[in-house]
């Protein structure tokens, strides 16, 4: 009877400690500390269905390293484009005056720069725009319908963040290193000027015919040993076409 007694008497705390403990776990867990948000991931471009080729990161980043270093002066005239305009290197002495930022980056197509607008052109919110793309993206493949299409995706891009931006597309340029292609920019300058002709403050310079010599072939004096790079003349030619529609 006396055994009965003091077990019946026996005091719970031991039994309740570990349950308490287990508790106190289960409700750390339940209510973990706000973790800190997660980096927004930027997916890399396909290739080749919105870039031509994943290497213009680094032309981006060298980009974004120059910008930091010295800011281009917003509302400037952003030329835009392939290797004739990264080449370009008497750019500023040749519109004296205006500030213009050079924005070229390798052999580059039209939606190369449609697909980085956010990054080198979007931000430094230009008055103008003068794009100069086409005759790499023909020697790639791209028929004269898809440079159209292109150019018009490069329009709505920019026009989305820009709407009042004007345009100035410079037309696929002849050259004697593509001089089988001429055919096929010819039919590509046409559809683009075309558009542009529909399109509001928007202009479409030609440089392919002052290009051309009375035979309709490229004009060698025009161009660097390569055949397809312009020199100091052939920029000259460029300047003389571009200037009339800058904005002043």
């Amino acid at each position: 009877m006396h055994r009965i007694l003091r077990a019946r008497n026996v005091s719970p705390f031991p039994l309740l400690v570990p349950l308490l403990l287990l508790l106190l776990a289960a409700c750390a867990t339940s209510h973990p500390e706000a973790a800190a948000p997660a980096a927004p991931t930027v997916s890399a471009p396909q290739v080749p269905a919105q870039v031509s080729n994943a290497g213009w990161e680094q032309d981006m980043q060298r980009f974004a390293a120059e910008d930091a270093v010295q800011p281009p002066p917003r509302g400037g005239i952003l030329f835009v484009g392939s290797s004739s305009i990264r080449m370009w290197k008497s750019l500023a002495q040749d519109f004296p005056g205006l500030a213009v930022v050079n924005r070229g980056f390798g052999g580059s197509e039209i939606r190369d720069s449609t697909w980085y607008a956010d990054r080198i052109v979007v931000p430094y919110a230009p008055r103008q725009i003068v794009l100069y793309a086409g005759d790499n993206d023909i020697n790639s493949g791209r028929s004269p319908e898809q440079l159209l299409a292109d150019f018009r995706a490069f329009v709505t891009r920019v026009r989305r963040d820009l709407p009042d931006v004007a345009i100035a597309y410079i037309s696929c340029k002849p050259s004697l290193a593509r001089a089988e292609q001429l055919a096929t920019q010819r039919q590509a300058n046409a559809l683009i000027a075309a558009e542009i002709a529909g399109m509001r403050n928007a202009a479409f310079v030609d440089v392919f015919t002052p290009m051309l010599d009375a035979q309709g072939q490229p004009r060698p004096e025009l161009f660097i040993e390569d055949g397809l790079h312009m020199n100091a003349t052939g920029y000259a030619l460029w300047r003389e076409r571009i200037d009339p529609v800058l904005l002043r």
